[in-house]
């Protein structure tokens, strides 16, 4: 596959997506972080992060909407998941979306997928009436950055994510209340 939007499939994760979702979490985290940290800092984070316990919990909550991407007939590439906010927002709004991770395999990005997938959450966020939304970016991830800004997030604060004992100076999005898809 070359990464061509028109080629995927995007479905809605079940509770049978559990072990592949944790997989593919973990997979892609190591693609696009693992240079970053040390070893037993990653792996305390993946144990947790991107657990089947944690993907079991999430798949079953109402309030969460996971989809994955990829060939109609092959393994997903992609996933994304979306929900009540959980980031540190000052005087969070009740019903507060979040785009909670985004991540496509690193040999297929900038093919459409992750826009593709981005689509889909934001649609379900706004039929479910999640407003408004936010999103936490790695303060050096610019090309997240730029997509999310193409969505009409712009940024509104920072926090520090913690990935075992280090700390990641993260960026706070939050979408401006006149966007439309």
């Amino acid at each position: 596959m070359d990464g061509r939007e028109d080629q995927l499939t995007v479905r809605r994760a079940a509770l049978a997506d559990t072990a592949l979702l944790s997989d593919l979490g973990n997979s892609t985290f190591r693609e696009a972080f693992s240079h970053l940290y040390r070893p037993d800092d990653l792996e305390e984070f993946l144990a947790k992060a991107h657990s089947l316990t944690l993907y079991e919990r999430l798949l079953k909550d109402p309030n969460v909407g996971t989809w994955l991407a990829g060939p109609a007939n092959g393994k997903p590439i992609a996933y994304i998941v979306a929900g009540l906010c959980q980031l540190p927002v000052p005087n969070l709004e009740p019903r507060a979306g979040e785009i909670r991770r985004l991540y496509v395999r690193s040999t297929v990005q900038s093919g459409g997928i992750g826009t593709r997938l981005l689509r889909v959450a934001l649609e379900w966020l706004a039929s479910d009436r999640f407003t408004p939304l936010y999103v936490g970016v790695w303060s050096a991830n610019y090309g997240a950055q730029r997509l999310y800004q193409r969505y009409g997030f712009e940024k509104i604060g920072e926090y520090e994510f913690m990935v075992g004992k280090q700390r990641d100076h993260e960026f706070i999005f939050r979408q401006s209340a006149d966007f439309k898809l």
